[in-house]
């Protein structure tokens, strides 16, 4: 059962943060995202649960598709002060984009092995071979198709290894904890939040919630391609420790990105999203950042937010706002002259 209670301090004081199992199972229920997460479920437990029949899975026939959308970047990223209630400082601020990974899973009675489609989607495999072995159901075929391109930090893999668990649990109509999830694909790569609904604080390492942030308003990211791929496990190697001053920063940026998202205030994300880029900067340059800051201030736009372990960098501009088309044109025509070729992502909102 969700503890509709269940709350529990992870961040160090200054650095508050709680996860809400009521909220989180609210948003789910979101139009927006219920169709996408009819086979997950959110608790605060930590094991799978198969419903057994005669000592074997009660099993029914499902259509296996599932989707995970993506997330341009983080809207914050980096690493909080060392405290003695939480194991892992590192963290992320999911940014959903409305693009999505699209997983089909076919089982195959008799085997506990699965064959992914394409080929070179080996952590799907692994995490798809290791979930069936949890849930003690077929192995099979798994079929994976994205519009998130690999190694740009779009959260390519992550909504992969999502997809995947979700269509395994459609297949047998079963609902596949989120704990167990996180677990699986922790023994994989450090991952983003994106099986949450809306924005949240995510500690990427350990794949556990940090805090529920609530929902995206309507924003849009004319974004662009510096080029090349980013491995997230030889990023996160080679990244190193942060500062305990920069610590405080992250701290402080957190702390306001807790207030902001749940009021809509897209200004201080925004400033929020420019501070955690400008601070990463000297970990990995994005060529473009400044020219991306200048075009971002001369067309009146949020700000700017990058890929902290990709190749993206984008320009926020808020949807809602009276003046959006003609920013928005303004955007990408500053954006063309870097010669390259912008494209304009929205988010999950």
């Amino acid at each position: 059962m969700v503890n509709q209670d269940s709350t529990y301090r992870v961040a160090p004081s200054g650095c508050s943060a709680s996860l809400d199992m009521t909220k989180i199972n609210e948003a789910a229920a979101d139009e927006l995202w219920r169709p996408y997460m009819l086979h997950q479920r959110f608790d605060a437990e930590a094991a799978a649960e198969v419903a057994l029949q005669n000592g074997q899975p009660r099993v029914h026939s499902g259509d296996g598709v599932a989707l995970c959308c993506g997330t341009f970047g983080e809207l914050l990223q980096g690493q909080l002060p060392v405290s003695p209630h939480s194991h892992d400082s590192h963290f992320l601020v999911t940014m959903p984009i409305a693009l999505f990974a699209r997983a089909k899973f076919m089982p195959i009675t008799g085997t506990r092995s699965v064959t992914v489609y394409p080929p070179h989607k080996i952590k799907a495999q692994r995490l798809a071979e290791n979930l069936v072995i949890a849930l003690g159901v077929s192995g099979g075929d798994l079929i994976l198709q994205s519009e998130l391109p690999e190694g740009k930090g779009l959260a390519s893999s992550s909504a992969d290894l999502v997809a995947t668990a979700r269509s395994i649990a459609s297949s047998f109509k079963l609902r596949v904890r989120t704990s167990l999830m996180e677990k699986l694909m922790a023994e994989i790569e450090p991952s983003d939040g994106v099986m949450y609904p809306g924005v949240v604080a995510y500690h990427q390492r350990s794949c556990s919630l940090l805090s529920f942030l609530g929902q995206m308003p309507p924003l849009a990211v004319v974004g662009i391609d510096e080029g090349g791929t980013v491995e997230t496990m030889h990023y996160d190697q080679r990244r190193g420790e942060i500062n305990a001053s920069q610590r405080a920063q992250y701290c402080e940026l957190l702390d306001r990105a807790r207030i902001a998202i749940p009021q809509g205030d897209t200004v201080t994300m925004g400033r929020i999203a420019t501070a955690s880029a400008l601070l990463h900067q000297q970990r990995a340059p994005k060529k473009y950042l400044n020219s991306m800051l200048k075009a971002s201030e001369g067309t009146g736009a949020l700000g700017v937010i990058v890929a902290h372990s990709g190749t993206m960098t984008g320009i926020m501009l808020d949807r809602r706002a009276p003046e959006f088309s003609q920013k928005l044109r303004s955007v990408v025509h500053h954006v063309s002259l870097f010669g390259k070729s912008p494209k304009i992502y929205l988010t999950m909102n």
